[in-house]
């Protein structure tokens, strides 16, 4: 009997790299993707590792297809602008083990800094693209694409997006294939991207896509669904699949292969129509293709061109084409849902630093990371976000400018440990020669805690599980960055001198904030609690922004005093030293169950 499970759009892709043979795979954590490494740990004969960034994940897939090996690695759309300088050159090179370049795009940028649409990626650099509408669709896709990058010597791009990723579906699941690794066979002209060979490979490039155009019609998962109707909407990914909730009586051209496109089928199939929709999320890409081919459809002028796709926009969005869709409701009327602001965690390191700073009124370069969320409230001390790595050259060239100006000022940096290696020595290189008035403050947390806690190459100095550690402090020294310093952020007092002292220095400063994750390592110490005879409701505690803190009424006093939460307390200290009446102690007993 053939095993069903519930599986994740990114437990899908997992399995489906484990039942297709696959040997190595590489990532760095971004969401919506990071579950998918996270999945492949169970898998014992897969080589699979977190790497510096998305450029070295890639390169390490590039280095098992070489060899024979087939080979995935995965990211965010955003880690494809980092990753796509081999890739750009890789994708010239005629693969031999099949290679899968996993992306989970971000639609409505629920955890992303820009929205940007991975499709385009795969005309600038002639591969193949494939698009799941459920994770069924994702497990079978992954061992198809691993099969067309070996048929047709290309590396082949799994587009995913935030809602496949992490939604649930039933999968069939399958014993794995296993297949010989040959190992790298010497072959310059194959591998090596000098001008002499890689001016032949632009014509190899072109004779494979017309090749992958011929097969494209024939896709297994390129699917007509025909129904009396004078309307046809073409579609693919997740849209599909919440097209489908809502039964909707009309055509349907489902793509599974959304690059190259089956361009000849879909004419065919469109003469029967009077009326063809292209229904896609972010940029028009499938509907500016068939435009370009003299296809007659509609698309983005009835549909959003930014966002998540709900069935009430796509119902909305065939209401304007005139199609109306019988016997479907709005699932969103009268349906209140609270906001919830984003905040840092109970006993968080980065909030002490944000208090000192907001108190300090520094002008604040932000960057990637759970710090991020300095920029909100009540802190809002972050003034730009950008890139990964990119405070570094921001504040920089900001200082040049104010320079320039006339205009001088002390200027601050904020940028974490996993972003340091993945992003920020190149920055720290350029910057170490500096000679204006600039303050850096690495947020040494021991892990890349925004997605979920993955490990740095600075995570074993606190764990002691591993050998492998790097010192934050000696790589910079040995930039010739000599005004280093390393502060416990929970000695608030002491940390707050440091970083004033830092401000009114000429050149550059580099603190380094040592306390580790709270939530990662689990840390709690004894909570505190509030003497209400002492306090004086002065909110000095509620301005550092922790979870367990709020305030309440206490027996028949008028005004409302602080009050903390010791389920959630975790002890960081952070408040009992902001209060300025010492009314914040900590509680003699640690927390039951500690």
């Amino acid at each position: 009997m053939t095993q069903k499970v519930l599986l994740t759009g990114n437990q899908a892709v997992a399995r489906g790299f484990w039942e297709a043979g696959g040997v190595i795979a590489a990532s760095y954590p971004g969401s919506p993707t990071v579950e998918i490494l996270d999945s492949l740990k169970q898998y014992k004969e897969i080589h699979s590792k977190w790497s510096t960034n998305e450029k070295v994940a890639l390169e390490i897939a590039i280095g098992g297809s070489f060899a024979g090996a087939r080979s995935m690695v995965s990211m965010k759309h955003v880690g494809v602008n980092i990753a796509s300088d081999p890739f750009m050159t890789f994708t010239q090179v005629k693969t031999k083990g099949g290679f899968l370049l996993v992306v989970g795009d971000d639609p409505g940028l629920s955890s992303s800094q820009n929205e940007q649409d991975t499709r385009f990626f795969s005309k600038f650099a002639n591969c193949v693209v494939l698009e799941p509408a459920d994770p069924q669709e994702a497990k079978d896709m992954v061992k198809d694409g691993l099969e067309i990058s070996e048929k047709y010597h290309t590396p082949v791009i799994l587009r995913l997006t935030s809602r496949l990723c992490h939604s649930r579906g039933l999968v069939e699941l399958k014993d794995p294939v296993i297949k010989d690794i040959e190992g790298f066979v010497e072959d310059q002209a194959r591998y090596c991207m000098l001008p002499p060979y890689a001016n032949e490979q632009q014509y190899f490039m072109k004779e494979r896509i017309e090749a992958v155009k011929e097969y494209s019609p024939q896709y297994h998962l390129n699917q007509y669904h025909q129904r009396k109707s004078d309307t046809l909407v073409i579609t693919a990914g997740f849209c599909y699949s919440m097209l489908l909730e809502l039964n909707p009586n009309i055509s349907i051209f489902k793509l599974g292969m959304v690059y190259p496109l089956p361009i000849d089928k879909i004419k065919e199939i469109s003469k029967k129509y009077k009326k063809v929709i292209v229904m896609e999320e972010l940029l028009g890409f499938i509907e500016e293709t068939l435009k370009l081919d003299n296809i007659e459809v509609i698309g983005k002028d009835i549909f959003p061109f930014t966002g998540e796709f709900t069935t009430d926009s796509i119902r909305e969005g065939l209401e304007k084409a005139g199609v109306f869709l019988e016997n479907s409701k709005k699932t969103g009327e009268n349906i209140q849902v609270p906001n919830r602001t984003p905040m840092l965690c109970s006993g968080c390191p980065h909030r002490p630093i944000f208090h000192i700073l907001k108190k300090a009124k520094a002008l604040v370069v932000g960057d990637i990371g759970c710090y991020s969320l300095g920029i909100l409230e009540p802190f809002e001390v972050l003034k730009t976000n950008i890139s990964m790595g990119a405070s570094l050259g921001i504040i920089q060239g900001m200082a040049l400018a104010h320079k320039e100006a006339n205009k001088v000022k002390p200027l601050v940096a904020t940028i974490g440990d996993g972003t340091f290696f993945h992003s920020g020595l190149s920055g720290f290189v350029d910057i170490a020669e500096t000679k204006e008035n600039i303050t850096i403050i690495v947020l040494d947390n021991r892990t890349t805690a925004m997605t979920g806690g993955q490990s740095t190459p600075t995570t074993a100095e606190f764990t002691k599980e591993e050998s492998y550690t790097l010192s934050i402090a000696s790589i910079l020294k040995s930039f010739g960055i000599e005004d280093i310093q390393e502060v416990d952020q929970f000695d608030y007092k002491n940390a707050r001198k440091v970083i004033r002292e830092a401000m009114k220095k000429q050149g550059l400063s580099v603190i380094i904030a040592t306390r580790p994750c709270a939530l990662n390592f689990k840390i709690k110490e004894p909570y505190f609690y509030v003497d209400e005879n002492i306090c004086i409701s002065c909110r000095s505690c509620i301005g550092v922004n922790c979870p367990p803190i709020s305030m309440k009424h206490y027996g028949d006093k008028d005004k409302k005093n602080s009050y903390i939460d010791s389920t959630m307390c975790v002890g960081c200290s952070a408040c009992s030293q902001v209060c300025p009446v010492n009314a914040i102690k900590r509680s003699p007993r640690e927390k039951e169950g500690k």
